[in-house]
């Protein structure tokens, strides 16, 4: 077994108690996905996913925020999970595509990137579903369904199986994930 394919399972166990972690609404998720996340740059970097890199990058700062966020809330209670309208949702995702198009265009003609424009997508949603994540917004899970089912093909085209298993169980936790999510706030509104 080479190093990297053990840094791979190593992190891939990492992410899976972070993803647990998360569903539960446990704040010690955001330690697994900060460690599992420092690993993975290492990774994507020397398979030339040089958008992923940045992204789990940024996942190791975002996880430092999301931490603070459930640590400290700003009403003294819980972060609750809750939603936006539609109009929220058609601009962060029109900001999303230019953002990702913008960042796939610079891969794609300044580096040895590899499926720049997929990379750059999947990065760029990402770093939103992860911001709407740790404010506790019920449909980061829907960005998650789509962008871990688009991630599954990039990983497994780039030789990283392991990676690409790994999106496979987080399609389906992110339906899961989306279900334990909606159940609660469908409670928390009759309580109220």
């Amino acid at each position: 077994m080479s190093f990297a394919t053990l840094l791979e399972i190593i992190t891939v166990l990492l992410s899976l108690t972070f993803l647990i972690l998360l569903i539960r609404e446990n704040i010690w998720c955001w330690l697994f996905g900060i460690i599992s996340s420092a690993i993975s740059i290492y990774l994507f970097y020397t398979t030339k996913l040089y958008s992923e890199s940045i992204l789990y990058f940024f996942y190791v700062l975002f996880g430092i925020y999301g931490w603070y966020v459930w640590a400290n809330p700003k009403s003294g209670k819980e972060v609750a999970i809750s939603k936006f309208g539609t109009n929220k949702h058609l601009l962060v995702i029109g900001i999303g595509i230019l953002s990702a198009i913008l960042l796939g265009y610079f891969f794609k003609n300044y580096t040895d990137a590899n499926k720049s424009f997929v990379d750059a997508h999947t990065t760029v949603f990402s770093f939103i579903a992860t911001y709407l994540e740790a404010h506790k917004y019920l449909y980061a899970w829907i960005y998650w369904l789509i962008l871990n089912g688009v991630s599954i093909w990039l990983y497994y085209t780039q030789g990283l199986q392991i990676y690409g298993g790994l999106m496979v169980v987080y399609f389906v936790m992110s339906g899961v994930g989306f279900w334990n999510w909606q159940k609660k706030y469908l409670e928390a509104k009759v309580i109220k």
